[in-house]
């Protein structure tokens, strides 16, 4: 069996030529190869192509390269949460490529596989989508996307064998898998090495095959930025937003496998309880959600979607991003519930693009509203100006056709029965009057 070389992170940067295609894995900080990234911010690289879910924070990972005006492109799903990125893109000098979470997993994992790329549904009828290729294959419009490659992979394991073999820790999965087999180069950043044997075949995750080189780097506290304390989450919680997580809660029935997205979605959390039996999923790689834990952060626990620590209850497991938005893709996921900006009256929702700024960030969304097999759009009735968010037609960019099942606002609740806009109840508070001069498109009324 080989023996995979041990290098220093300065000696894995020095392998990074400019103009390359660059593979990083994590989600935020979490799973990142921080100290490998760090290294090369410390060279002369220059026009990278960067290929991540996102660039991280300001100062951290990739965020320090983009700083140094080494990365040309970025090929991510979510830029928006780094100002500096938005910065970079308004004034000209970087160049980003959304695609949808799943998408950029599936990519990946298409490239690693040799395949020449796939069709999805995720994006069809969208402006992600641009003129992609678009076929009807078993009864639905799925758009072609190429396989992605890179020349050098930087990836980040909890352990190592000195053959190379990986294994991952909690939610550290992510990208990581996919970019180890879709690089010509795979450098993995790993917290400790042992001898081969030590990692049970069953345990390993990524086998030493695809690893050309490994180094030996720890993790602090201060590498994993907004990740670091389960404190830093702190959400917005009011009566108004806490009534529409009750109210979401009682769509969700035992057995349910639920994904909840960031925003009023996080607060049903908190109130789902064992009895329940309903079963969380986040995108990131994790089936078993559990509540957030009391102190602590992500070296001490997952971290979901929001990228918040949380806990694992009995019988929770961990898996990488392809599979992840496999299960989504799949019809696996029984409801999503997520955010909303507009909702329409054929059940198309638009959640991703905000009024204003740049379109620097689609997340899984998409993969979301159009897998899962009920959606659930939480959100405030209006905008603060009073303009209607129920609306004949959306307006803004569309996450999804005619994907909404339930729209539930601080005013209303909606159903689309038999493809019908239906106003079914009326929130605390709120008044039918009320409810009919705050929404824009038409609606039967079918108050019980």
């Amino acid at each position: 069996m080989k023996t995979v070389p041990v290098i220093t992170a300065q000696e894995a940067a020095g392998m990074v030529r400019s103009g390359q295609t660059l593979l990083v894995g994590g989600f935020g900080m979490t799973g990142n190869p921080v100290n490998l990234v760090h290294a090369l911010a410390e060279t002369d690289v220059r026009d990278l192509t960067y290929v991540a879910n996102n660039v991280s924070e300001p100062g951290l990972s990739g965020g320090r390269l983009l700083q140094r005006r080494q990365i040309r492109k970025a090929v991510g799903s979510y830029f928006t949460s780094n100002p500096e990125a938005v910065r970079a893109h308004q004034e000209g000098w970087l160049e980003v490529e959304l695609l949808p979470q799943g998408t950029l997993a599936e990519a990946l994992r298409a490239g690693g596989a040799g395949l020449g790329g796939f069709y999805t549904p995720t994006a069809a009828g969208t402006v992600i989508a641009g003129d992609a290729d678009t076929r009807i294959l078993n009864g639905q419009d799925m758009v072609f996307v190429p396989a992605l490659r890179g020349d050098v992979a930087l990836i980040r394991a909890w352990r190592a064998d000195t053959a190379g073999n990986l294994q991952y820790r909690l939610t550290e999965q992510n990208f990581n898998p996919a970019m180890a087999t879709a690089a010509g180069l795979v450098i993995a950043e790993v917290e400790e090495i042992v001898a081969v044997g030590e990692i049970a075949p069953e345990q390993v995750h990524t086998p030493g095959l695809y690893v050309d080189y490994l180094v030996q780097a720890p993790l602090t506290l201060e590498h994993l930025g907004s990740s670091a304390s389960v404190r830093s989450g702190a959400r917005k919680v009011d009566d108004a937003r806490m009534n529409m997580a009750r109210r979401a809660l009682k769509e969700l029935r035992p057995g349910d496998v639920v994904n909840l997205g960031i925003g009023i979605p996080t607060l049903v959390a908190d109130l789902i309880t064992p009895d329940l039996n309903v079963n969380l999923h986040t995108e990131n790689g994790m089936l078993g959600v559990g509540p957030a834990p009391q102190d602590g952060g992500a070296l001490d626990y997952p971290v979901n979607a929001g990228k918040i620590p949380v806990t694992a209850l009995p019988g929770a497991s961990y898996f990488d991003s392809s599979s992840s938005f496999g299960m989504i893709r799949g019809g696996h996921v029984d409801v999503a519930v997520m955010g909303g900006l507009q909702v329409d009256a054929r059940g198309n929702l638009a959640n991703w693009a905000v009024p204003g700024k740049p379109l620097l960030g689609v997340g899984g969304a998409m993969d979301l509203a159009s897998g899962a097999r009920r959606l659930i759009v939480t959100m405030t009735h209006t905008d603060p100006d009073g303009t209607p968010k129920i609306v004949p037609e959306c307006t803004l960019p569309l996450t999804a056709h005619a994907a909404v099942d339930v729209v539930i606002t601080d005013q209303a609740v909606f159903e689309f029965q038999n493809g019908q806009l239906t106003l079914t109840e009326l929130m605390p508070g709120a008044t039918l009057e009320g409810v009919r001069a705050s929404t824009s498109a038409p609606f039967r009324e079918a108050l019980g």
